[in-house]
C-alpha cells in the first residue's frame, strides 16, 4: 500500500480495475482488507475495459 493516504484510493480502485480487466480473483484476506479501505474513499469509481 502507498505510504501517502492521497494515493491509496488511486491505487485500490486501479488494482480494482486490473483484476475485473483480466478476470482474476482476490481471496477472503484481499477482500475483506478491499472492502476496509475503500470504505474511506468517498466517490471513487472503477472503470476498466475487459481484455480480449
Amino acid at each position: 500500500m502507498p505510504l501517502v493516504k492521497d494515493d491509496t484510493c488511486t491505487y485500490v480502485v486501479d488494482w480494482v480495475a486490473s483484476k475485473l480487466r483480466w478476470k482474476l480473483t482476490a481471496d477472503r484476506a484481499a477482500l475483506k482488507a478491499l472492502h476496509t479501505i475503500a470504505g474511506g474513499c468517498r466517490g471513487a469509481r472503477v472503470s476498466f475495459t475487459p481484455a480480449s
